[in-house]
């Protein structure tokens, strides 16, 4: 059901496809940190050229590391700082095309190159933030940016 053989190349189709099969990882499962670990998975397969893909949850005023994919991560996040604590103070997903011209940026892989941040909220309070990292420059879109906000918009209303 989670293979990548059945994506189809087609951007649109294949985050419609990764956000039904992220339905069916979860609604069975009460566990938030179980959905965000598969979530996560499921994104770092699905995903080419991306690094690391995982999730900030917001606890007592800051980001702190949640279930991810890829390389070991920086622990702790100002709110407001990089670009996963400005995505959360905006409240909207931030795209940044190379990583080295975002004023603040908090560098915990010197490999990644872009980011995309989709802020999480449930009932207009703070979740935490998807952070996606890729080693390519301007690696994402429009497309990837509503894909990834349908994303996390399934994980809020299971949340």
């Amino acid at each position: 059901m989670f293979q990548k053989e059945a994506y189809t190349g087609q951007v649109e189709k294949d985050y419609e496809l990764v956000n039904k099969q992220l339905k069916a990882l979860i609604e069975d499962e009460s566990d938030t940190i179980a959905n965000l670990a598969n979530a996560s998975a499921l994104l770092f397969q699905f995903l080419d050229d991306v690094n690391w893909a995982g999730f900030y949850l917001y606890k007592n005023g800051e980001l702190v590391l949640g279930p991810f994919q890829g390389l070991p991560a920086c622990v702790r996040i100002e709110y407001g700082k990089g670009v996963c604590g400005t995505s959360l103070k905006e409240r909207q997903t931030v795209r940044v095309e190379n990583v080295n011209e975002f004023p603040g940026h908090i560098a915990c892989d010197s490999a990644s190159q872009s980011e995309i941040v989709t802020p999480i909220y449930k009932n207009d309070e703070i979740i935490g933030v998807l952070d996606i990292d890729s080693p390519n420059l301007n690696r994402f879109d429009e497309t990837d940016q509503k894909g990834l906000e349908e994303f996390a918009s399934i994980l809020s209303n299971h949340l």
